[in-house]
């Protein structure tokens, strides 16, 4: 039997108390970062094969179904704000299309064909990487889209959380997260959901880190969406340059970005 689909380690959910569920939840939810932390070279192994290629113009994708394929998107999404860097430079693709974020689309992860076919539009080049997202490393949506994304020439990765999956056989590059039995019983949202996002988290940021994205320990290519990151972005040319509020304000306005406030002073 799969990892995660074998029995939870806790019985008789229904009778615990509040307390007694989320202290138990709290207790394995303390076992991801130990399996993650096991997988580190497996990660570095595929982040030193993205960074080049991206250096090169290549792009970065995650395809998933589900809560892995949420996953993707959200890590994503959050790589534009974060790093100031184009909203296709790292792409989420959700088996069913954008609807399956907020709705399950029925036995859209079944289909052998349709990562490939979701991808096509974006004309993928062998400067490019996919990265297949699932939990049980078994989902025909992500094994039909590796497979295809090889025979075109593309780097391929996972991230799956069963030892020796056929998704992880798909990949080059696989990254394998035993976290366990879930604490409800199949219920991968939890435990493995948790290790994947910390997985996601680590790639996304060591990559755009490689790429220059981050000068010191800042973002200093953020986007300033709204006032909080505005302050923000005042706070690190402050930090950086020794100026006041006012002349940081200032900068910031002239040059648009944290960068280039703090190259323009120090060129």
């Amino acid at each position: 039997m799969l990892t995660t689909e074998s029995s939870s380690l806790y019985n008789n959910l229904d009778h615990m108390s509040v307390q007694e569920i989320l202290n138990s939840i709290n207790q394995e939810d303390q076992t991801v970062p130990s399996s993650v932390q096991k997988s580190i070279p497996q990660i570095e192994a595929l982040v030193e094969q993205i960074v080049p290629r991206m250096k090169r113009g290549g792009r970065l994708f995650y395809i998933g179904a589900g809560t892995s394929g949420r996953l993707g998107v959200v890590d994503a999404s959050e790589c534009p704000p974060t790093f100031g860097v184009p909203f296709d430079l790292v792409v989420g693709i959700i088996a069913g299309g954008d609807t399956a974020i907020r709705k399950a689309v029925e036995n859209a992860e079944d289909d052998w064909n349709q990562a490939w076919i979701d991808l096509l539009p974006y004309k993928p080049t062998e400067n490019d990487t996919l990265i297949g997202i699932a939990a049980s490393g078994r989902t025909p949506y992500v094994i039909g889209g590796l497979n295809k994304a090889k025979e075109a020439g593309l780097l391929t990765g996972c991230v799956v959380c069963n030892d020796g999956s056929p998704v992880a056989k798909a990949a080059e590059f696989p990254v394998e997260v035993v976290v366990g039995p879930e604490f409800l019983t199949g219920s991968t949202r939890m435990k493995s959901g948790t290790a994947q996002k910390l997985v996601l988290n680590m790639i996304s940021t060591s990559v755009m880190i490689r790429l220059g994205k981050v000068k010191g320990n800042k973002m200093v290519d953020m986007q300033m969406t709204n006032e909080k990151l505005v302050n923000r972005a005042i706070h690190m040319i402050i930090d950086e340059l020794g100026v006041s509020p006012d002349e940081a304000e200032s900068l910031l306005e002239e040059h648009g970005s944290v960068r280039g406030a703090i190259e323009a002073v120090k060129k």
